[in-house]
């Protein structure tokens, strides 16, 4: 980790100043000394820079870092139940003054080899599916799985960046938080790993975004998600140019695809995974439907979704998600398993409802899903849809083209925004609260 950095050379931009690889590498030796070794860690950290540092501080502890599926307190506190004695550490227990200076520190330290080295069997982090159809499940993430799922991620973005940037350090700047799994390998992964910089604030409005961008040298990579990307897009702020815009979390539309890389002047690379695999592999979305895997990657179909396995996994993986492959080695997703539903002895994919409701003009964000009372003998579905200035009956009226009449979405209520959580995640918990709140006053 941090291999043949020099000390002098910038990691992170944070609070207006660069923070160099050996200022970053000693900071985290002080914070490593008051963890104790083998126990568990929850970073809550907010900022980028905290949330790095703590990370690679219970590495050097030989700590494991939890990574709770949210930051909501009974989300949390569940993980505490899960692992009693676990530290937490938080922003406000770290000193983070930008103006303190560890010049003399940092350097003695990387003189003295005091890099991070992590044995490849050490368990570095467990993370946490959102448990919205259940109990929460628990992912242990071996350090040389990650670190292997890291070097294709840099492959992929390094192979995407104009060809006289590839071997340059490209810069980071993430609207995800750093505690989910897409955050940990993008935002954290790759500067530890993958030579690249990245900036310590997490922008959220399109204004903070664009300021974030400019603060940083190209080549730029912007880590976003689809609800996010669209609300940069509709918002007109004008961004600085960005090399590389990676996407996850849901599915991306081709028309924001487009509408990405005419606005950043780069290219959009979507990228597919999941807590249990981390990323598995990616796609121009502007130019293309089908998927590329990593090199190695093989699914196979069963009759709960599908069986993944991987070179660099421990063993294979199972997802719910429905995937067909080609003759051509790529791969499409078709749905979740529990995404696919039957209404009147038809068939069709909740996913596809969505992203049919998405493509109506003035639509800013939606979700078709199956409530949880409807599962019974009658089946119906339901839609949650963020589009200003229009009417629940004009959004009727462009679907009835679109869709079959069994699949019409019934309720269909218009809110001023979707209950995501940072990562842009829709729980099922929260859609159902949102529903109820919405026919209890209605």
């Amino acid at each position: 980790m941090l291999a043949g950095r020099d000390p002098r050379e910038a990691l992170i931009f944070d609070g207006g100043r660069p923070v160099a690889v050996g200022e970053f590498l000693a900071r985290c030796g002080s914070l490593a000394r008051r963890l104790d070794g083998g126990r568990t860690v929850l970073n809550l950290c907010e900022r980028r820079t905290g949330f790095l540092m703590a990370f690679v501080a219970a590495l050097r502890a030989r700590c494991t870092t939890l990574l709770p599926s949210s930051r909501a307190p009974e989300v949390v506190g569940h993980v505490r139940e899960l692992y009693p004695g676990c530290l937490t550490v938080e922003d406000k227990d770290l000193n983070l003054n930008p103006g303190l200076k560890w010049t003399a520190a940092s350097t003695a330290a990387y003189a003295a080899g005091d890099t991070c080295t992590t044995p490849d069997d050490h368990v570095a982090m467990i993370g946490f599916t959102s448990g919205s159809t259940g109990e929460p499940s628990r992912h242990e993430k071996v350090w040389r799985v990650v670190a292997a799922s890291t070097a294709h991620n840099e492959a992929t973005i390094r192979a995407a960046l104009p060809h006289g940037d590839r071997q340059r350090m490209p810069w980071i700047v993430g609207t995800v938080p750093s505690q989910h799994m897409y955050g940990i390998e993008l935002t954290v992964l790759l500067p530890l790993l993958a030579n690249m910089g990245i900036h310590g604030s997490r922008p959220l409005l399109p204004a903070e975004v664009a300021a974030a961008l400019d603060e940083v040298p190209r080549p730029r990579i912007l880590v976003s998600t689809p609800a996010h990307l669209r609300a940069i897009i509709a918002s007109g702020v004008p961004l600085p140019p960005v090399d590389v815009t990676i996407s996850a979390t849901a599915p991306l539309d081709g028309s924001l695809a487009r509408a990405v890389e005419d606005a950043t002047r780069g290219i959009l690379v979507e990228m597919f995974g999941s807590t249990e695999t981390c990323i598995l592999g990616s796609r121009r979305t502007a130019l293309e439907s089908s998927w590329h895997p990593y090199p190695g990657v093989r699914f196979t179909p069963d009759e709960n979704g599908t069986s993944v396995a991987a070179p660099w996994f421990l063993r294979n993986e199972h997802l719910q998600d429905v995937i067909e492959t080609d003759p051509a080695g790529q791969f499409r997703l078709i749905g979740r398993s529990s995404d696919l539903v039957d209404v009147a002895g038809k068939r069709a994919s909740l996913a596809d409802l969505t992203q049919r409701i998405m493509r109506i003009p003035g639509v800013m964000d939606a979700v078709v899903f199956q409530p949880e009372e409807s599962r019974g003998l009658v089946r119906r579905l339901a839609a949650l849809v963020v589009a200003p200035g229009l009417t629940n009956a004009q959004i009727r009226a462009a679907l009835e083209g679109a869709i079959d009449s069994a699949f019409m979405p019934r309720p269909l209520v218009i809110l001023d925004s979707l209950p995501r959580t940072t990562a842009g995640k829709l729980p099922r918990s929260a859609l159902e609260a949102a529903l109820r709140y919405h026919q209890r006053n209605d």
